[in-house]
């Protein structure tokens, strides 16, 4: 009896080990949601971004309304959670927020994108200075060397790459000085993303993509060839309005993210989280979907 009872713990013992490196095979991987991925030539970017520009403009955006210390609370829950891409732009009014937060973390810890906004209205002044004034008062905000990311904000002219090649040769300018890792632009139309994906100045492009079609610059059957051309050219791209700008349910999301991973175009994706359960949420549906996708 006491020789059944010790085969039989030993079996059970077996076969729960067996279950438990089962489930442990098959439970999402959520070191993968913040693991460092390519994006484009010159970079490598935490897979999940925080974007801060929900509603954004004027320098205010739902983030900067929450007011000082709950963002700052959110911007270090984020960064807590392995969340180390920080999409910013000087429409939003968020580098002094995210400076304050990431001041005295290692530099190498993360990455902060920014946007250089250079059509009329939008912000405050109507000047728009030459893009290495902009670029060296945002570095003065956000309290850091180097900028990662500068993206060209929200071009919609199928013609912008020859309205702001002053602006573009400039950016280049600062990225053979150092002051940042690389450059591209924000698409807000097709014809803008087309002219994009054919620019060889163009290291990223920041791209609407949701298989819904919400706040889409086309739809995703005529979006989806674009970017994959720019993809096989080495561009990078980041996914944005993945969430369609918050109108989507928990369904729809969870395709949503599927649908971005199974793109093969989408590097890395932003999304403008307002409070900590929105991060959970989103990160659970991305390592759900990573784990799914076989990524």
């Amino acid at each position: 009896m006491r020789r059944r009872a010790f085969l039989g713990s030993v079996m059970a013992g077996a076969g729960s080990m067996w279950l438990a490196g089962k489930a442990a095979q098959a439970a999402p991987d959520e070191a993968a949601v913040t693991a460092l991925v390519p994006l484009g030539k010159h970079l490598k970017v935490c897979r999940l971004g925080a974007g801060t520009g929900m509603r954004g403009g004027n320098r205010q955006t739902n983030q900067t309304r929450l007011g000082k210390e709950r963002f700052e609370a959110l911007l270090q829950y984020e960064y807590d959670q392995g969340i180390r891409l920080f999409d910013c732009a000087d429409l939003y009014g968020t580098h002094p927020f995210v400076g304050r937060v990431l001041k005295g973390k290692p530099r190498e810890s993360f990455q902060i994108v920014s946007k250089l906004w250079l059509n009329p209205g939008g912000l405050p002044e109507a000047e728009r200075p030459a893009a290495d004034v902009s670029i060296r008062r945002f570095l003065q905000e956000l309290q850091m060397e180097y900028l990662d990311l500068v993206q060209i904000h929200c071009m919609t002219s199928p013609t912008w790459t020859r309205e702001m090649r002053q602006q573009m040769d400039n950016l280049e300018k600062l990225k053979q000085q150092g002051l940042i890792k690389a450059h591209g632009v924000s698409c807000h139309s097709l014809a803008a993303l087309r002219a994009a994906a054919a620019e060889p100045w163009v290291d990223v492009i920041h791209a609407r993509l949701n298989p819904f079609n919400l706040v889409m610059d086309g739809p995703k059957e005529e979006v989806l060839p674009v970017l994959k051309q720019a993809h096989e050219s080495g561009k990078g791209i980041i996914g944005m309005k993945i969430n369609g700008e918050g109108k989507m349910n928990a369904g729809q999301l969870a395709d949503s993210i599927k649908f971005a991973l199974s793109s093969g175009v989408v590097d890395a994706m932003v999304a403008g989280f307002e409070a900590p359960e929105q991060v959970d949420k989103f990160k659970a549906l991305l390592a759900a979907a990573l784990a799914a996708t076989g990524k």
